[in-house]
């Protein structure tokens, strides 16, 4: 699959974080309305209270992604709340997930930190009747996963940019990308290194290195990397903290923009500066608005009994009309690419 040069420009607002419970570090983020027996909901019994789960708060992937889920949600008349703590480890969502479970959840949706680590917390989510929508990263135990785009199209959109850039002359890449236990960044990750070597032999893949989605982290993974490797020549990351932060690398050491080739997922938000500034040029990801927003739709249908998670079933969103696939995938649809002529036409 390659970029796709048509994107909409659809975009949440900011969600703000409600409380801190200081102890612990953790925080939980509100902002709800009231159900209402509203003629879009289809049924004034259903229980449309959906506690939105991110990997971590504070991240402007998954603001924008929430904002986008908190905005379908509201305007089907249902209770929105976000919920998480501010480290992306692999339990801090299990707290979350038996709160929602004491306060009745009619729907959790949930971008995982690890594939199995919250599966029992889950499972007891879905014992009670609680409908489970993962997106942006997968779980072994839900009712729906939100696929931002497949694992084929983000490895094959991002190899595609770096054959562009080296042709068939030989180079030295390292991959930068976010938690090692993330499901989706894995699979990117794997998917890179084997298309990179069906079809460009020459661009070697010398080192993974990992940001754990936290700035500082992401900065002196790519700091390190290069330092580890004086030949290398360039990064693909496949992890919005991690190209962020690789950029911000580049930025401050100006002798290396010259020889560091860099690529990865991204927010326009974030990287704008960086792109127009020639730190790098291009890079890649998906109307992240529209991510939520179809999370939280496919949890209404879920709740509607409109659809079970089998493949197969169908059904329609404002964003359009779509078919559950194998093991219960709902694919968003084609990455974008952004360069320094579109970046300032998109705020998320």
């Amino acid at each position: 699959m390659k970029f796709s040069n048509v994107m909409r420009s659809r975009h949440g607002r900011a969600v703000g974080v409600a409380a801190a419970l200081a102890a612990s570090a953790i925080v939980l983020a509100g902002c709800s309305t009231p159900a209402t027996d509203s003629g879009d909901t289809g049924s004034g019994d259903a229980n449309y209270n959906i506690v939105v789960m991110p990997k971590s708060l504070g991240n402007k992937y998954f603001g924008a992604s929430d904002a986008g889920a908190q905005s379908a949600i509201e305007g089907f008349g249902g209770t929105y709340t976000e919920a998480g703590a501010n480290e992306a480890s692999p339990t801090s969502q299990s707290p979350f997930i038996q709160t929602a479970i004491q306060n009745g959840a009619g729907a959790i949706i949930l971008a995982a930190n690890d594939p199995q680590a919250v599966c029992a917390d889950l499972e007891s989510a879905q014992a009670a009747g609680i409908k489970v929508v993962t997106f942006d990263s997968d779980t072994n135990c839900r009712d729906a996963f939100i696929n931002q785009a497949t694992v084929d199209g983000v490895a094959q959109g991002l190899v595609d940019l770096a054959i562009a850039k080296f042709g068939t002359d030989p180079a030295q890449i390292a991959i930068e990308s976010g938690g090692p236990n993330a499901t989706n960044l894995n699979a990117w990750v794997d998917a890179i290194k084997s298309k990179l070597t069906e079809q460009a032999p020459n661009i070697e893949v010398v080192d993974v290195v990992y940001g754990n989605d936290v700035d500082a982290d992401a900065y002196n993974a790519a700091k390190g990397v290069i330092t580890a490797h004086p030949d290398l020549d360039g990064i693909i990351a496949p992890d919005s903290v991690s190209v962020k932060e690789a950029a911000h690398y580049l930025s401050d050491t100006p002798e290396l923009q010259d020889k560091i080739w860099l690529t990865g997922l991204g927010l326009p938000s974030e990287l704008r500066d960086y792109v127009k500034a020639g730190v790098f040029d291009q890079f890649g990801l998906w109307d992240v608005g529209a991510l939520g927003q179809l999370a939280a739709y496919t949890a209404k249908a879920l709740i509607d009994g409109e659809i079970t998670g089998a493949e197969g079933d169908k059904f329609s969103t404002p964003l359009g009309d779509y078919t559950v696939g194998k093991n219960g995938e709902i694919v968003l649809g084609p990455l974008f690419v952004f360069d320094k002529d579109n970046v300032d036409d998109f705020d998320f």
